[in-house]
């Protein structure tokens, strides 16, 4: 039988792209809602509790509706947008951090994905803080790099049109006023005292990230290098498949440059760990709308439905 899935938002950027990774798989059955009526709570109530699995791609509130309009209690709500990833009873999308958040999102009935930037800054942060590496109260601070695709439509449109201002051109810091929408889960989900300081750049390219974390290594819990550091996430993600640890004579980290889009297209996430015995830099490069979104989110799916965790992704 094949599973029903309902996609609440389907025509955004996130949205879109569960539903192209859809379409090579014979076990899923699409429940399709008119398109006149796709904001209509009634006919949206309708479709998620006629589904096994809805998957949320909306604004915070609408997501928050949706939740609200589930009746049938056998239906897994999977919502990628920022209204749940902190909240009790919900399972937080990573399942490599831990055993436990595995199976939080194969037993759960409320699976929030995590958002793109935290995916990146989670998968090196938590890690260190877990192994009792990074102090909890360290001043931690994160500079991000992103193509555009994951601004909304409108964005979107502002980059691809021919007609569009000289600054689209150059990368551009934002979130100045240190209010980002990802810094709550950032700081939750990994444990810390305070929020990081965090600085985001969107860049003149389509998709892909790239999340970086500086350490000082005399405030570290012990002494690390840039060797031992890698050893350590290495050992730590191991047997992961969407997760890849970089050697230390990587062709890419040799080369001096890591790439916002290096990962453009593939749905795994790649760690590089360089600097000195001083400074550390840790790293996470990956696609924006793969590991950071859509192709999460069929992650946890398939983890729920007990199948491939890798079913319908590039890796």
């Amino acid at each position: 039988m094949k599973t029903k899935v309902f996609i609440d938002g389907s025509e955004g950027t996130t949205g879109l792209r569960i539903y192209e990774r859809f379409q090579n798989r014979d076990d899923i059955e699409i429940l399709r809602i008119d398109p006149e009526v796709r904001k209509d709570p009634e006919e949206r109530k309708k479709m998620i509790n006629a589904s096994d699995i809805t998957f949320l791609c909306l604004p915070d509130v609408a997501a928050k509706e949706s939740v609200s309009l589930v009746e049938n209690e056998n239906v897994i709500i999977i919502d990628a947008s920022t209204a749940h990833r902190t909240l009790e009873g919900w399972a937080y999308g990573f399942p490599e951090l831990s055993k436990g958040h595995r199976e939080a999102i194969r037993k759960g009935k409320r699976i929030a994905v995590p958002g793109c930037y935290a995916s990146g800054f989670i998968s090196l942060v938590y890690p260190l803080v877990a192994g009792g590496i990074l102090p909890k109260d360290y001043p931690v601070s994160s500079f991000a790099l992103s193509g555009y695709s994951g601004a909304g439509k409108k964005t979107i449109a502002a980059y691809e049109s021919q007609e569009r201002p000289a600054e689209l051109s150059s990368g551009r810091e934002y979130a100045l006023t240190q209010q980002h929408k990802h810094l709550k889960e950032m700081k939750a989900i990994t444990g810390l005292d305070r929020a990081p300081l965090f600085s985001p750049i969107i860049d003149d390219y389509y998709s892909g990230m790239l999340v970086s974390v500086p350490l000082f290594t005399d405030l570290l819990a012990k002494k690390e290098t840039p060797e031992s550091l890698l050893a350590y996430y290495a050992r730590y993600y191991q047997g992961e498949k969407f997760i890849q640890v970089s050697a230390a004579d990587d062709e890419i980290a040799a080369t001096g440059f890591l790439a916002g889009n290096g990962l453009s297209g593939w749905d795994g996430m790649k760690i590089y760990v360089t600097g000195n015995e001083e400074r550390i830099v840790v790293s996470a490069q990956f696609d924006n709308l793969g590991k950071g979104a859509s192709g999460a989110a069929i992650q946890c799916m398939n983890i729920a439905l007990g199948c491939d965790e890798a079913k319908g992704l590039d890796l």
